[in-house]
């Protein structure tokens, strides 16, 4: 989250029209203080709490079963039934379960033919996270000499409000259990219903995708692991259901394979925090013994303490089994991959990983395109593959 705290801040020091208008101070990641307390408060409660998110659980198997269709269309135009950059078809999935949630409408994503406009969007997440880097990097006066970088990052934030918004007004007169109905029930302004889900949007897609990517990737290099798992799926579950949270908490080692994925890959590779009020900065004061004072900007690095020897013994072989037996080493605070307290990520248990990882493996062996082939992270504002993920998908 810390990564659309940052580019925000960007869009602040150096202005452009989306954001002053459309956001106007009312986007989540960068309120602050009671402002911020205001709008947490009233998304937590229908994102972070079981009972509420359970709600959403006969939307998003729809849109899981649809997941599952599109990977077998996908792999059918393959003679060796290779899905080509699984992380674009976990983006498209990404997006259609959020808006589900958001809008109580599909938006295509899945179909063999995606609509243009949800292309552009997804394209543009890509182009601000590229151009966040290079925007953040030059000098403000540099942006006169050289004006494409920001030039493409305003025009991928104005369509990415656009597209939020369009969103939210065809889906104005949903009620019942859907998000954009609570916010509108709330009484906040359009200002700030459009900026909250824009994030929403932008945050999950690239969440879920990464994370998906990686898991099966890893799965794919290690087919042990991957019978083991799927052995775990089978004894759980019936065949031809989608599993429910009661089932997967059933699935410890599904469980530790996500945990690992995310230790090793954690998207953000680093949580920002800056002080405010007055109690949060004695905190820091006592617990670093430093200049703890308000405004005073505190960087963890998660990408270094998840690779960190002292927490993690061989933390770079990936063994999702670590998570089954922690040992004394073991710090909570080591892999914290969603943040924690209040400023945790607000849609962690919309998410809900295991579950789409578990129908996948229930339907598919997963294999590399290529042995040996490594695809390796790189930082994109965003950690990311180097390449595209390949992967062979073969009925089980």
């Amino acid at each position: 989250m810390f990564l659309l705290v940052s580019s925000f801040c960007l869009c602040r020091a150096l202005g452009f029209p989306s954001v002053r208008q459309t956001n106007g101070g009312c986007f989540l990641p960068h309120r602050e203080g009671e402002e911020w307390q205001q709008i947490r408060s009233i998304l937590g409660k229908h994102m972070l709490k079981p009972k509420e998110v359970e709600s959403y659980t006969g939307t998003l198997n729809e849109v899981v079963s649809d997941l599952i269709g599109r990977l077998q269309h996908q792999r059918n135009l393959h003679e060796r039934h290779v899905v080509k950059n699984v992380a674009d078809e976990f983006y498209k999935f990404g997006l259609e379960g959020i808006s589900s949630v958001l809008f109580e409408s599909r938006i295509g994503c899945l179909e063999p033919k995606v609509p243009e406009e949800t292309e552009k969007f997804i394209s543009s997440i890509n182009t601000m996270f590229v151009m966040t880097l290079l925007t953040m990097a030059m000098p403000k006066f540099l942006h006169q000499i050289f004006p494409k970088p920001w030039q493409k990052f305003c025009e991928s934030w104005d369509y990415m409000f656009e597209f939020g918004e369009c969103l939210i007004t065809q889906g104005e007169k949903v009620e019942g259990k859907y998000l954009t109905y609570y916010l509108a029930q709330e009484k906040l302004s359009m200002k700030s219903i459009y900026g909250n889900v824009t994030e929403l949007l932008l945050a999950g897609v690239d969440t879920i995708s990464s994370t998906l990517s990686w898991s099966l990737y890893e799965l794919s290099r290690h087919p042990q692991i991957q019978a083991a798992v799927h052995e775990e799926i089978t004894t759980v579950m019936q065949e031809g259901l989608i599993p429910t949270a009661a089932e997967v908490a059933q699935m410890p080692l599904l469980k530790a394979v996500v945990k690992e994925v995310l230790s090793w890959y954690v998207e953000g590779r680093e949580t920002q925090k800056r002080p405010r009020l007055w109690w949060d900065s004695i905190f820091f004061y006592y617990r670093f013994c430093g200049r703890g004072l308000m405004g005073t900007l505190i960087t963890l690095c998660h990408y270094a303490t998840s690779r960190d020897e002292t927490y993690f013994s061989d933390p770079n072989s990936f063994q999702p089994e670590r998570w089954l037996h922690k040992n004394a080493s073991h710090h909570p605070y080591a892999s914290i991959p969603f943040g924690f307290g209040k400023r945790s990520c607000i849609g962690r248990r919309i998410a809900e990983l295991e579950v789409y990882l578990a129908l996948i493996l229930m339907h598919f062996e997963v294999k590399p395109e290529e042995e040996g082939q490594i695809v390796s992270p790189m930082t994109r504002t965003l950690l990311v593959p180097d390449k595209d993920i390949n992967l062979q998908f073969l009925s089980r």
